[in-house]
């Protein structure tokens, strides 16, 4: 049984708040942390806002008729999803998925769940779910197989290593040329190094996050580039010894990365979708979300 539903915890979650890393400098604040709920919509469609009565159960084209299904991957990683069940609304992501679909007035019992991979969920063809939360990254080369809700986060990449190797401390990206790097296949955290980073060895790719874990645990490589609250989970769950290096700096000129809910190329329900994610953006509510499920205390950024 649930302890609280997502649509109850809402007013209490800033008072039920989790930090999830003691080792993060308290003094600084966290830009990703800072951008929830701050940034400027990314709408996946060029349509026009559609009318409220077009966004309910009873006229929204759904794969099943009165029923809203969500995909995400396997396992669901903490703090996106807690006890890899998204179906208990903890977790950041599954607390936004039940708030996205409360705002199109489908209730719990009205959301089924679906697992679908990461690199599949990307990929141009038809969809075996409405809309996915998966860390999904929002770029213009997926746009050309696949819709995006608004971003309903604000992300930052993130350098994480273990006490003691030979980038623990760095605080330069030139002191990061030499190091073996490594992020999970199709992530917009291996674009970061190749592209931000550019070490002089070509990054280690895996499959899952918890290979990438096991390969800096075992010394293969010398750090991992992640988002920043998985950064924090891992430093704080996954490695008795890990340690934040600092977070990437965004380029000059750059918009902030964001994840969106992801939805079938030229899907009936991505106007409807965002228009959802924005009414929580406004009304505070995703703020409130992040202060339960990823309250930060910063990690410092990369010169």
């Amino acid at each position: 049984m649930r302890t609280m539903s997502p649509r109850l915890a809402v007013p209490a979650l800033a008072a039920t708040a989790i930090a999830l890393s003691a080792c993060a400098p308290a003094d600084e604040a966290s830009d990703s942390s800072e951008g929830v709920g701050s940034g400027e919509s990314s709408s996946g469609s060029a349509g026009s806002e559609p009318e409220a009565e077009e966004c309910t159960p009873d006229s929204m084209e759904t794969l099943s008729p009165g029923t809203l299904t969500i995909a995400t991957d396997s396992p669901a990683y903490e703090p996106w999803f807690v006890d890899d069940d998204p179906t208990n609304g903890k977790g950041y992501e599954s607390a936004v998925a039940y708030a996205v679909a409360e705002q199109l007035g489908y209730t719990e019992d009205q959301v089924t769940w679906v697992t679908v991979p990461f690199n599949k969920v990307v990929q141009p063809g038809a969809k075996d779910f409405d809309f996915d939360v998966n860390q999904v990254s929002i770029t213009e080369e997926r746009r050309n197989a696949v819709d995006f809700s608004s971003g309903y986060y604000d992300v930052r990449q993130t350098v994480i290593t273990t006490e003691g190797s030979a980038i623990d401390g760095a605080t330069s990206l030139t002191e990061l040329a030499d190091a073996r790097l490594g992020a999970q296949v199709g992530t917009t955290s291996l674009t970061a190094i190749e592209e931000q980073v550019q070490p002089s060895e070509d990054p280690a790719v895996f499959d899952t996050n918890d290979q990438a874990v096991q390969s800096l645990q075992n010394g293969q490589i010398d750090g991992i580039v992640v988002d920043l609250p998985t950064a924090y989970f891992m430093t704080a769950v996954q490695l008795d010894d890990g340690v934040i290096v600092g977070q990437l700096p965004l380029p000059e000129g750059a918009e902030v990365e964001q994840f969106g809910a992801v939805l079938d190329k030229g899907s009936p329900l991505t106007d409807c979708v965002s228009q959802a994610v924005d009414t929580l953006r406004e009304d505070g509510i995703l703020d409130q979300i992040a202060d339960q499920w990823l309250e930060q205390q910063g990690a410092p950024e990369l010169s």
